[in-house]
């Protein structure tokens, strides 16, 4: 049912939007890793879900789980809960396992939609990668989500976080502005 539902999306969106990747040999064949894009519209898990070679997961904020029907398909295309605003452990080990398991998940370091590229990271891209040694893949999704419209999306080369070093709060600040520097630098114009 998954891979039916997955492939009709695909359909559904490669015909009605032009989409370009360019970057795609940065995006790992195997293992884990966070992809770390940027998050302008609800369109974006969708639309980096049916350029990628491999299923993504993510997290998506619990509200979105109420509606059990909606609960039911974002969780069928890969999402899993996480309470915002709160250190939510659940959704941190989720995705250490996921990670672990060797598949990619895909995070938003802003933490929610922003429609300049001011807003500042959130820590948790960095924290994650480096519990889990795995490398941060940046991309970036440009132009409007109109119909027939070009989209392109971008992706950049592999970030590593070491895991011998202790970080600090302000140093995983830095990281984590430094992942969405990196992802902001891939950004074309449509």
């Amino acid at each position: 049912m998954r891979r039916v539902c997955i492939f009709l999306v695909r359909i559904f969106i490669l015909s009605i939007f032009r989409i370009k990747v360019e970057g795609i040999e940065n995006f790992p064949k195997n293992g884990g890793a966070i992809l770390a894009v940027n998050h302008r519209s609800n369109w974006d898990v969708v639309v980096i879900g049916v350029v990628t070679p491999r299923t993504l997961r993510f997290m998506a904020k619990a509200e979105l789980f109420k509606n059990k029907l909606f609960g039911g398909l974002i969780s069928m295309l890969g999402a899993f809960p996480v309470k915002r605003g709160k250190g939510d452990i659940g959704a941190i080990k989720g995705a250490m396992g996921i990670l672990k398991n060797g598949e990619v998940m895909l995070m938003f370091p802003e933490g929610r939609r922003s429609t300049g590229d001011s807003a500042s990271a959130k820590g948790g891209v960095v924290v994650i990668s480096q519990m889990a040694q795995v490398p941060i893949i940046p991309a970036y999704i440009s132009g409007e989500y109109k119909f027939m419209r070009k989209i392109t999306i971008r992706f950049g080369e592999p970030i590593t976080i070491s895991k011998e070093q202790k970080l600090t709060s302000e140093e995983v600040q830095n990281k984590a502005d430094d992942v969405m520097k990196k992802v902001r630098l891939l950004k074309v114009d449509c």
